[in-house]
Order: C-alpha cells, then structure tokens, then sequence
C-alpha cells in the first residue's frame, strides 16, 4: 500500500515541474490573510496533485497549504494522508530565484513515512523515508557525518521573532550561514549532505513535512524544541509555528549547546 502510494506521489510531482518552470519569475502575486504570497501557480499544483492522488487513493486525507479553507482545524481520520506544500519559497519563485521545491508527504497514522521533494534549483527529485532509502536524483543520499567546526554550513532563517536575535548572533559567530527563504530545502539539503545542519524558529508543518522523513532517512536528527508535531492529529493553517533543529548528532549537540536550549 505504501510503495503504490510512493510510487503515485513521485509521478504527481513530476507532472507539474513543466508548470512549476514555464512561469518561474512571471506568476502574479496575491496575498493571503496572513500577509503570505501565493501565485496561481501555488493554486494549479495543488490542484493537480489533489487531483491526480485522489483519483488513485480517493480513501486517503489530502490536505494543501493552498487548498484548505477551512479556519478550524480538521482532523486526520484516514489509515493514510498527504501533506503539500505545493511551492515552498513562494517569495523567490515570483521573484525569479530559483530556491523553491514542491513538497509533498505521505504520513501514515501521523507519521511521515516518505518525502517528495522537487528542487527546482537543481532540477532534482530528492525523495526517500525511514528504510526506505534516500535518494538525491540518481543517487544515494546520505546526512554529513563529519563533527561540527566553524566551516559547518547551517541552514538559518532571519528569525520572525526578535527575541531570538541572541541566537542568531551565536549562529553566525560559529558557523557558516545559509538562508535560502525555503525551510523544505534547508532540511532537505542536510538529508542529503549538502549543508550540515538547520535550525529554524518560523515553520509550519506542511513547509517539513516531507523533508523530516527525507532527513530521518539519511541518517540525520530532527529535534523539536517547543513539541513534537508528529504524530499529526490535526490540519491548522493558524497552527503554532515550529522550532528546530536538525543534523547529525553532534551537530545538533553542538547547536543545542551554542543556542542555550
């Protein structure tokens, strides 16, 4: 059940990167009612991949960062569910830099069991799961294993919240820092080794849902420092936002201890 499941959401999400790169840099702009961006091509890929998943796997829950209207928050009833996040760096997408993916999750009682994740930027399915592997387009994917130094390259967000401006200071005097205005890529890029580790104080859950199993997969760590979102048991587009931090063990001892938590 699980490999079918797989095996539709690879296809879903290669269907719509034509879509996803003919109108990089041109879709026009709104605004939602938490003053984020979202274009009609935000709108077309979530509709697709609904649309595609629920015509093989009509059982199943779908729930999209751009589809669900609902402002109460709406269970997961169902054995299997998907969450997308169907442009992740929606800034740099209508702004014409290339730092954005389609992100999509199969979780299963909760659980994300498997990510699928298109890089726009480098043109590349990075997709996998917990004993299911890793892969980085055509290749194994694997978490840097090397221990923590100052030329560690870790993925950070200016944090919303100025009260973590402390931690950003500790960040930056201790590490190499990459800010890419996508969560789903900072993550997916420690799963398969190209930064170090991340940490972020600003994400909700469809921004990680497929790139936690991607970095669970590739040997890594995910800590949540402020509750576990996962299990799943509910959809909240007015959801908490989540903070932490990922990488290997002792890159995330190592951030733990620089950031005080």
């Amino acid at each position: 059940m699980i490999d079918a499941r797989i095996a539709a959401a690879r296809r879903a999400v290669l269907a719509q990167t034509a879509l996803l790169h003919r109108e990089f840099g041109r879709a026009r702009s709104d605004w939602k009612f938490d003053g984020t961006r979202v274009t009609p091509v935000d709108i077309a890929i979530s509709e697709g991949i609904a649309a595609e998943l629920a015509a093989q796997f009509p059982e199943d829950d779908f729930f999209s960062e751009e589809l669900t209207q609902a402002v109460a928050p709406i269970p997961l009833t169902k054995r299997f569910a998907w969450v997308l996040d169907p442009i992740d760096g929606t800034n740099n997408y209508a702004m014409g830099l290339a730092q954005c993916a389609i992100s999509l999750a199969l979780l299963e009682h909760g659980m994300p069991v498997y990510g699928v994740v298109y890089d726009l930027a480098r043109r590349t399915l990075i997709h996998g799961g917990p004993g299911r592997g890793l892969w980085d387009g055509d290749r194994a994917g694997r978490v840097l294993s090397a221990p923590p130094d100052a030329q560690t390259m870790i993925g950070f967000h200016s944090p919303y919240n100025k009260c973590y401006a402390p931690q950003a200071t500790a960040l930056v005097e201790n590490f190499k820092i990459r800010a890419l205005g996508t969560s789903t890529l900072h993550l997916a890029y420690v799963a398969v080794g190209i930064f170090g580790g991340t940490v972020d104080h600003n994400v909700k859950i469809w921004d990680i849902a497929a790139a936690v199993p991607l970095c669970l997969a590739g040997g890594g760590e995910v800590q949540f420092l402020n509750g576990d979102p996962f299990p799943l048991r509910q959809f909240d587009l007015r959801m908490n936002r989540i903070f932490y931090i990922a990488g290997n063990a002792a890159v995330c001892a190592k951030v733990r201890a620089v950031l005080g938590v």
